[in-house]
């Protein structure tokens, strides 16, 4: 029985209750354990005065956070959503626990708590046909907009989700924009015609307003899916970066007169290994209608988003999709998905994770007749069987251990927001690590504290040799002790709040440093910026540098700010 009880009373219990670590979800390499919860209770780890550090000691600075993480998710395509809603036809109890187990945020629950969805605006390589929402030529005027072109069950099943998680965000994207549109008159392939950027931005604000007026509110929009991919096989289109700017910036004109000033734009979403190019050019011609840009995995690496955070640090970066392959191994596959997406991803700035389908049959199908995009097939996140069964992959254990850090702790409550965290000790190398701070709705509770553990430690003396790691946890002078078994453990604990009640009043893009609660006030610096400035009741104001408190208790005085 799990220990609800506990964070409600730790409040009130500050004097005399010390840090502790109750609650634990592992995934292991051999499978023994599949997102397991353990509670430690009556036996949790304490926080204590510290000793010798053991072979790879972890150390949180909860003074310094990052990006607020908005979530983990994947893509209801066409086809994800015909194979759930088959499954709901079939076997309706199976498919409501389905949902459930992906995208229930309750704290504690036995689920994910998946909380991003994106969904293509028309078809993909993963609908039966290929369609958009006005596929007469020539309709400037747009009267034969169609958003009932979607098939229905897209959004019988994003409905039922929305039952399950209210909160979910949603990010609408096209492949391609109607045929007659481009230069070769179809939606496979083909290059965008710069004549039609006021009729697609109109075409787009049309997809808003039929969502909304379907029920559903939409936190971000793109422009184009992969705008330097051409494949004539299915729905792509080249769109070169100051076409997306000028669609973008007419399209932000028209959100914000007609509603929508609240509904995000998100550009690029295409591959890393262009990460110093399409999207800083993207932002030089349209910065002002973009929240930020999305990437995906499929060539390049994870560290060239930095690219574009050094460039623009006050966008917000998404990593929005990666697909794995039937056939792969599975171990192997977690600890890619952790090192350069879940974990990876997330300390590069993403403020999300996300796979490609969200859900297809075993084998990768059904996907657009004829195309070439999946070879070989692409797995989904849930295999959906035709007897009415499911299971999930690997993509689901990878992704719900990184969730289970971020979700709120209290309904509608703030989202997890990565903190400062680095790897010491003679085995620093078998962890990978990645750390957050939940805030909570009750700014007298304790906030939640959370790791997101990868051990590779498989191969440690050059053969094959599981091996657990004996590790040290230090946070606020305070030592806990912990041996991480090889596989993905998340684990959390609460702690009081030391000034990080501030930090939703500052832009969530920037890097900040939070006083310790033994200052005045808090103290704080925006990176992009390099501004400092001091709260009134801190220490004082100072030119530029400013004071801050470690959470050993040293007192430092800092004058850069990362």
């Amino acid at each position: 029985m799990r220990l609800t009880i506990f964070a409600s009373v730790v409040a009130y219990a500050a004097p005399i209750l010390s840090q502790q670590i109750y609650d634990i979800w592992s995934t292991t390499w051999d499978r023994s354990q599949l997102l397991t919860y353990t509670n430690l209770y009556p036996n949790p780890v304490q926080f204590k005065t510290p000793g010798a550090i053991g072979a790879a000691d972890i150390v949180i600075n909860d003074a310094k956070t990052y990006q607020t993480v908005w979530g983990f998710g994947a893509s209801l395509t066409d086809s994800s959503a015909q194979v759930l809603n088959d499954l709901k036809n079939k076997n309706a109890d199976s498919y409501w626990k389905l949902l459930k187990y992906l995208f229930d945020t309750t704290d504690g629950a036995n689920s994910a708590g998946f909380s991003y969805l994106r969904i293509p605006l028309g078809a993909s390589d993963f609908s039966n046909t290929v369609y958009s929402f006005d596929d007469v030529s020539g309709d400037t005027s747009l009267k034969k907009f169609n958003i009932n072109k979607t098939p229905s069950y897209v959004f019988t099943v994003l409905k039922d989700i929305l039952a399950v998680n209210g909160a979910i965000k949603i990010h609408l994207l096209p492949w391609s924009p109607p045929g007659w549109m481009k230069d070769t008159g179809s939606m496979n392939g083909g290059n965008f015609l710069s004549q039609y950027t006021s009729v697609y931005a109109k075409y787009l604000l049309k997809a808003l307003q039929a969502y909304r007026s379907k029920g559903v509110n939409v936190f971000a929009i793109g422009i184009q899916n992969e705008p330097e991919n051409y494949n004539p096989t299915y729905p792509t289109c080249v769109m070169t970066p100051d076409q997306e700017a000028a669609i973008a910036q007419s399209l932000r004109s028209l959100m914000d007169s007609n509603g929508f000033s609240g509904t995000k734009i998100f550009g690029y979403d295409h591959n890393w290994a262009d990460g110093g190019g399409y999207p800083i050019d993207l932002m030089n011609d349209g910065a002002s209608a973009f929240a930020g840009v999305g990437f995906h995995c499929y060539s390049g690496g994870v560290a060239q988003q930095d690219a574009f955070h050094y460039a623009y640090p006050k966008k917000a970066i998404l990593f929005t999709e990666c697909s794995g392959t039937y056939g792969s191994d599975w171990w192997s596959d977690l600890k890619w998905y952790m090192d350069n997406i879940f974990i990876g991803s997330i300390e590069h700035n993403s403020h999300t994770g996300l796979m490609w389908n969200l859900a297809l049959d075993g084998n990768g199908q059904p996907m657009l007749p004829g195309t070439n995009s999946c070879s070989p097939p692409c797995r989904p996140v849930v295999t959906v069987n035709s007897d009415g069964s499911w299971s999930v992959n690997q993509e689901f254990y990878a992704m719900a251990q990184a969730s289970k850090a971020i979700i709120p702790r209290d309904a509608g409550g703030p989202w997890g927001k990565r903190i400062s965290v680095s790897v010491g000790g003679n085995q620093n190398w078998a962890l990978r690590v990645s750390a957050f701070v939940t805030g909570r709705s009750n700014t007298n509770d304790w906030l939640r504290y959370s790791l997101v553990v990868l051990n590779w430690a498989d191969f440690p003396q050059g053969y094959w040799n599981p091996t657990p790691v004996k590790t040290t946890i230090e946070f606020r002078g305070k030592q806990a002790t912990y041996t991480f078994p090889v596989g993905i453990t998340t684990l959390w604990w609460y702690a009081p709040n030391q000034g990080h009640y501030k930090r939703d009043e500052f832009d969530d893009d920037a890097t900040f440093w939070f006083a310790n609660a033994t200052e005045a006030g808090v103290a704080f610096a925006d990176a992009a910026e390099g501004a400092a400035e001091a709260f009134e009741g801190a220490e004082g104001a100072f030119d530029s540098e400013t004071f801050y408190i470690k959470s050993n208790g040293e007192r430092v005085r800092s004058a850069k700010f990362l």
